[in-house]
């Protein structure tokens, strides 16, 4: 996204990575909307992550989905024993506003699109309530970049440099 186009959004700005690590720091309860149980996907790789490197307590939704990774998945935000502090989603950024909607209905703190899905309406939505929002950003690699974790995930190994070797 140029910078240009952040600009067009009125009321939001990207959070700065520091912003972004206070906002990882007090979140406790992520809930992932569009969590899926087969593994080449995304989600799949967050969660496997998330679960074994974070603290969080995962609270995962999808309705065609019952159990990921031996936790329970809820066929929506609403059907969620907790009102989660964050919010990240995996779903086409045409249906962002209205998953955004329900997350601050809800109480949500905090809204996160995935890597790739950008959302003007969300931002404006989540602006107008107080609520934080990130855009086009991986949640792992957030969490791994802030808490030394990059090597877990494949990077930061030093495997592939752009140094000649000697």
């Amino acid at each position: 996204m140029a910078e240009s186009e952040y600009a067009a959004i009125d009321g939001w700005e990207p959070p700065t990575a520091r912003e972004r690590q206070t906002l990882l720091e007090r979140t406790s309860t992520v809930a992932i909307v569009g969590a899926s149980s087969k593994p080449a996907r995304a989600s799949n790789f967050v969660i496997t992550y998330l679960k074994s490197s974070s603290n969080f307590r995962l609270l995962l939704v999808n309705p065609s989905e019952t159990e990921i990774l031996g936790l329970p998945v809820y066929p929506s935000l609403a059907d969620l024993p907790e009102t989660p502090d964050m919010v990240d989603v995996f779903r086409r950024p045409d249906d962002c506003p209205a998953i955004a909607e329900e997350a601050i209905g809800m109480g949500a703190q905090s809204i996160w699109l995935q890597l790739g899905i950008w959302s003007p309406e969300v931002a404006r939505l989540a602006a107008a309530a107080g609520r934080s929002v990130v855009m086009d950003r991986c949640l792992k690699i957030e969490h791994a970049r802030f808490h030394g974790g990059l090597h877990l995930a494949g990077f930061d190994t030093g495997l592939i440099s752009s140094r000649r070797a000697r």
